[in-house]
């Protein structure tokens, strides 16, 4: 076949990417901590967790052990009547850690299958309780819960979905509370998402099955966060209509806001939580949805109708299972740490704040964002995105913004001065750019 202009060599097609022009791939040949080391010999410091995956560091040894040792004794064997000792172990991890009343752990791939299952669970749920007009479903806007077309329908309208709108089912949305450092409309665009929902809720409050949301931080649309206590006014409103609750905690999950869960974190139980990403440290894909022992018993039952059928040929992979237990075990003895972060992004957020080149900052737990202040004359493009990654590529970071926000969501084995100077490059990347000017 005839390549045009410009077309790069490698056969693969890579996501979320516009091949025509895209920058040039850069072929990472080992990784160790928070840094790549690339081929052709220079290294990349991930400020990002590649894809936000990676918890504890690159080629964290105890997990690459854990992973070596089961590889040798069970890789995969079917989860329709088998299990086996990681998965019982992991599940039994999970439930620990999460608040009760959350019981009951079912498997899948990734964080979109978690997203999927949890929304067919919800649906389902009425259906086998004798209930036929819950099969609506509430969001906010500005969320992202994956790329399947459950969690397309769920998300907010976006050019990760806009081209497919015909293939999803309608959801009604809710504004975001979305606030930031020095915020003074933090409680006036509270109460407007809490009146928005009343409104809803009078007009189909009984034919919701569920209500989904990216809990205190949205991730793809830019690390907007909210306050904790918006969480618990949301659930008590829902409550009063029966509506379930799912948290999708795909991104937030295993320490990133600083808890275990952000569930925790702000003193709100969902009725249904999905977890990916980080679970395994981010060596393997391994999705959990966990329900309440309530939802669990509509299914059990003797009339096959009431079964979930749903499956994937992974379920539960032995390896996977291993993998996210070593993480596990790890991640209990790095909640000092996620303090520290916390902290060292606050001092550096201030700092870079004189700067004049941003403005919004936010930070909660491992997790900091920042909007690039832009000139009176300046508008954002797709162009910009593409020089700021080349910027910070050539300075050895590798970090890609969301629009005009910058996020910096770092593996938790990084230093202080590694930070820093995280901050220091994304000042000199913006002021050699003049998008304020």
């Amino acid at each position: 076949m005839k390549k045009t202009p410009n077309q790069p060599d490698s056969p693969i097609w890579l996501p979320y990417t516009q091949m025509k022009t895209a920058l040039p791939q850069l072929k990472v040949k080992s990784a160790k901590g928070v840094y790549l080391h690339l081929e052709d010999g220079r290294k990349i410091m991930d400020c990002i967790s590649s894809w936000w995956v990676i918890l504890h560091g690159h080629a964290q040894k105890e997990i690459a052990q854990a992973i070596s040792n089961q590889a040798k004794n069970l890789e995969q064997v079917i989860s329709a009547g088998y299990t086996h000792q990681p998965a019982e172990d992991l599940a039994q991890k999970l439930i620990d850690a999460l608040p009760r009343p959350l019981s009951r752990v079912f498997f899948s791939d990734n964080g979109s299958t978690a997203v999927e299952v949890a929304l067919k669970i919800a649906f389902q749920y009425w259906k086998n309780l004798g209930v036929t007009n819950r099969t609506r479903f509430l969001c906010f806007e500005g969320d992202y819960h994956g790329d399947t077309i459950g969690a397309m329908s769920a998300a907010d309208k976006s050019a990760f979905n806009d081209v497919f709108s015909e293939l999803l089912f309608p959801c009604d949305q809710v504004p975001f509370p979305f606030t930031f450092k020095e915020d003074e409309t933090a409680d006036q665009k509270e109460e407007k998402a809490l009146e928005r929902l009343d409104e809803m809720l009078k007009i189909n409050g009984s034919n919701y099955a569920a209500m989904i949301i990216e809990p205190l931080v949205q991730g793809a649309c830019g690390f907007r966060i909210c306050r904790t206590e918006f969480l618990s006014r949301l659930k008590e409103k829902l409550q009063a209509y029966g509506i379930l609750l799912i948290f999708d905690e795909v991104m937030t999950g295993f320490g990133r806001t600083g808890e275990i869960f952000a569930c925790i974190k702000a003193n709100c139980v969902p009725d249904i939580i999905c977890l990916s990403k980080g679970i395994t440290g981010g060596f393997l894909p391994l999705g959990v949805s966990v329900c309440t022992e309530e939802i669990y018993q509509a299914f059990y039952a003797d009339d096959p109708k009431k079964t979930f059928y749903h499956g994937h040929s992974y379920t539960a992979n032995p390896i996977c299972c291993a993998a996210s237990l070593a993480s596990f075990e790890l991640l209990q003895k790095t909640q000092a740490k996620l303090k520290k972060i916390e902290n060292w992004h606050r001092d550096n957020l201030d700092e870079l704040s004189k700067s004049g080149l941003v403005e919004k900052t936010r930070f909660m737990g491992t997790i900091a964002a920042m909007d690039v202040k832009l000139g009176p004359n300046k508008e954002y493009s797709p162009k910009d995105t593409r020089s700021i990654i080349k910027a910070f590529q050539d300075k050895g970071f590798l970090i890609r913004p969301l629009g005009n926000t910058i996020y910096i969501l770092p593996p938790y084995c990084i230093v202080e001065n590694e930070l820093t100077s995280v901050y220091q490059t994304i000042g000199d990347v913006l002021g050699s750019l003049r998008f304020h000017r």
